[in-house]
């Protein structure tokens, strides 16, 4: 029987996504300033394509990845942008914020008054074909709603813009993939931001566990869950966010699972909880699942929207365990291993991190490091995990 909210959301959502799309373009269209007007589509002025360094070359035609800063356009202002990611430019070696996109007069400003970025570098979602003719941008940063990731993406990338974007990478299988098809066809990267993989603590789990330092992986355990607040909030409606806690938060314990192993889970089973059914009556509340990974480790997994206590992840293995408590903070993670050694390093700007290593790909014509194929499979397994809450019944995954 279908439980309210655990209607597998990431595949319901392509359409209601591009509507609520096209209503948001409206609007901004509407209450943009008059130098945003939508100009025709040219073709891009400049393009840097993987295998071809964006800086320029020294002696010998060695890349000079030192001698340029990347810029980076910021579509989408919202919180996290405004608190994490733009002063994390300000930290980086190889980027620098450079361009701003967004609905909103009043974010906009806000950010010009504080990072200075020009009016003729500010768009509105429904011109950013514009900044084709502005070289200036090397990077689009999208940190829209989930369900409007594809639209900015694929816009960016017919830009000749590389694409770093937030998770999960979208709603569904097919608009990942369209993501991926327009970066390939314009010849620049796109790299999802799964930050968890610049955090030292994080580096160093998956260390123990591939060196198998206390034996094989037995069991891992990862829950993520926070407050979610107050219920007139877009990831709360399943036309932008296409799920709740799972796509939001519990994506960071899927993802640990999966790096800490190695390993793509080949059958899950789920069960899913609502309390307070009106507030999530679109998106699920409380989840958790298990994933059983080819090599017979076992996966389980919690995430919600409404305790805000879970933070942890944990390896059990054949001679001991390791685990870190709190695990997926923007700082302050630290953990302990089995035999008494703490895991502790100093702070790290993971924002700033995970964007220096998607500039060094470029420039330095390398694959990124998290590719968008990498969401991708994200988005396929919690596609999976839903339809097991929904059916109660195991989901097999792969061939």
């Amino acid at each position: 029987m279908a439980m309210p909210g655990v209607r597998c959301p990431l595949r319901r959502s392509v359409g209601r996504g591009r509507r609520v799309a096209r209503a948001l373009a409206s609007a901004g269209r509407r209450s943009v300033r008059a130098h945003w007007s939508c100009h025709a589509d040219r073709p891009p002025s400049r393009l840097v394509r993987p295998g071809r360094p964006a800086s320029r070359s020294g002696p010998g035609g060695a890349a000079m990845s030192g001698d340029r800063r990347l810029g980076v356009a910021l579509c989408g202002l919202g919180m996290l942008s405004e608190h994490q990611i733009a002063p994390a430019l300000e930290k980086t070696r190889h980027c620098r914020l450079a361009g701003l996109v967004s609905g909103s007069p009043d974010k906009v400003a806000r950010f010009q008054a504080r990072y200075g970025v020009p009016d003729d570098a500010v768009y509105g979602y429904h011109n950013m074909a514009r900044m084709a003719d502005n070289p200036d941008i090397d990077i689009v940063y999208v940190v829209t709603p989930n369900a409007l990731h594809a639209d900015h993406a694929i816009a960016a990338a017919r830009a000749g813009k590389h694409v770093f974007c937030e998770k999960p990478l979208e709603v569904s299988v097919e608009r990942c993939q369209a993501m991926i098809d327009a970066c390939r066809e314009a010849g620049t990267l796109l790299g999802t931001a799964y930050r968890c993989h610049y955090d030292p603590h994080h580096v160093e789990c998956i260390r123990l566990a591939r060196e198998r330092v206390f034996g094989a992986p037995v069991v891992v355990q990862a829950a993520f869950s926070i407050d979610v607040g107050r219920a007139d909030q877009w990831r709360l409606r399943h036309a932008l966010a296409g799920g709740g806690a799972l796509v939001d938060v519990g994506i960071y314990a899927l993802q640990a699972s999966r790096y800490l192993t190695g390993e793509e889970p080949v059958e899950v089973s789920a069960m899913a909880s609502i309390t307070d059914a009106e507030k999530y009556a679109e998106v699920d509340e409380t989840l958790v699942w298990t994933a059983r990974f080819p090599s017979g480790v076992l996966a389980h997994c919690a995430t919600s929207f409404r305790a805000g206590g879970m933070q942890s992840l944990r390896v059990d293995c054949e001679r001991g365990w390791f685990e870190l408590d709190p695990a997926f903070f923007y700082d302050g993670n630290h953990g302990r291993r089995s035999d008494g050694v703490e895991i502790r390093h100093p702070p790290t700007d993971l924002f700033a991190a995970e964007l220096d290593d998607f500039a060094l790909s470029i420039l330095e014509g390398r694959p990124a490091r998290l590719p968008g194929e990498e969401g991708l499979r994200d988005v396929r397994i919690m596609q999976a995990i839903y339809e097991a809450a929904r059916t109660g019944r195991r989901v097999r995954l792969g061939g």
